[in-house]
């Protein structure tokens, strides 16, 4: 039910509505800022679709080990570049309601060493769920050996076919969604603090420190993006382990990202600063910096949700394109940036074009942040139309 558009401030039903139409109005009326937000929100269908895309993206990449059929490190020399495998309902038998795989054949040219996979109809491999497969520990703290679906142990299933090595590209993938979606909520997150801290100082106080902040802003943001991640993700030391690296992309996105955000908050206590609400808290004596954090800030909050949402997919592209690069995250760490190191080589993808799936899943994840942004940002105004 479309609530605010059936009621929207200056809408008259009249003495004789009906009760029904009553109710609906002192629902309305009696609504807080939140619960109008989250009904304009839920009317926005591509926006509340995008979501939950992202919440399955996360939930995955939560129980990566467990989703997962494979071990991301397994390696098998058999099934080097194998193609994808393709899942069958119908043989010669008939339909059967489990679905199936068939086994390979290999065939290697003593020529050119190419490698040639074809289905062997005679070995039908059944899909299971919750499968016995390789161990893992989930979070670090439970042994297990279960996976949500896969083969038997002496079988192999690549739905996504395998990388040089002979390891599921799909394994890989879903190991890679940690990262690669969590140092954009990572990043994003330290911007915003930084933005936040930075921009309520330049906007609340103005003057000359709002000239400095201004200017160090906009001397960040001449430099040419590309050349300047190049230049600070070449400083990680290259003995660092894998998670200080993490570490360091994490700062060094957000050290770039923290501008717009800054500029936005200082744009809104500009605004705001002047208002009664802020000077009754300092008449009151309240602390400059309370103010800031607890009566300025809050007042545009959703305004500050729209721009984190639509900030995060810039956060997955820069480490996508820093690891592409073997600028940032580097092997045995799997992102989908490092997934693509294996595309870079033209002839490569042409002979095995399912190396480039991770872009696929790249690209979903940042339209669905996309879509969702565009959905929050008109429930931050519900009542518009």
């Amino acid at each position: 039910m479309n609530l605010i558009k059936k009621l929207k401030p200056g809408s008259n039903p009249g003495k004789h509505a009906h009760p029904e139409s009553k109710k609906l109005e002192e629902k309305f009326y009696l609504a807080s800022q939140w619960k109008l937000m989250w009904w304009k929100f839920l009317d926005h269908k591509v926006a509340v679709f995008a979501g939950i895309i992202l919440i399955l993206f996360y939930f995955v990449a939560l129980f990566c080990e467990m989703i997962a059929p494979y071990d991301p490190q397994h390696r098998d020399v058999h099934h080097i570049y194998a193609p994808p495998h393709e899942i069958h309902f119908i043989d010669d038998d008939g339909f059967h309601f489990r679905p199936f795989i068939y086994g390979y054949k290999l065939h290697v040219d003593q020529e050119t060493l190419n490698r040639t996979y074809t289905e062997d109809k005679t070995r039908r491999i059944p899909i299971k769920f919750w499968v016995q497969g390789d161990g893992y520990e989930l979070w670090g703290f439970w042994k297990w050996n279960r996976h949500l679906f896969g083969v038997n142990v002496d079988e192999k299933f690549y739905f996504l076919g395998a990388d040089r090595m002979g390891r599921d590209m799909l394994s890989r993938i879903i190991y890679g969604s940690r990262i690669s979606l969590s140092i954009g909520l990572v990043g994003v997150t330290m911007s915003l603090l930084l933005g936040i801290v930075l921009g309520g100082i330049s906007g609340f106080y103005g003057g000359i420190i709002d000239n400095v902040m201004q200017r160090l802003i906009e001397i960040l943001r001449s430099f040419p993006t590309i050349p300047l991640w190049l230049a600070l993700s070449a400083a990680l030391p290259a003995h660092w382990s894998q998670l200080k690296v993490y570490f360091g992309m994490t700062v060094i996105l957000s050290f770039i990202g923290w501008t717009g955000l800054a500029r936005v908050v200082r744009g809104k206590l500009l605004a705001l600063r002047e208002e009664d609400f802020a000077m009754a808290a300092r008449v009151a004596g309240v602390r400059e910096f309370r103010i800031i954090m607890k009566h300025l800030v809050p007042s545009f909050t959703s305004h500050l949700i729209v721009s984190v949402t639509l900030a995060i997919p810039g956060m997955i592209l820069a480490e996508t394109s820093l690891s592409f690069l073997r600028l940032g995250l580097r092997p045995p760490t799997i992102s989908w940036g490092v997934l693509l190191q294996e595309a870079q080589n033209v002839r490569t993808v042409a002979l095995h074009p399912w190396l480039l799936y991770p872009v696929l899943f790249v690209i979903v994840a940042v339209l669905m942040f996309n879509f969702l942004g565009d959905g929050l940002r008109d429930a931050s105004d519900p009542y518009s139309k």
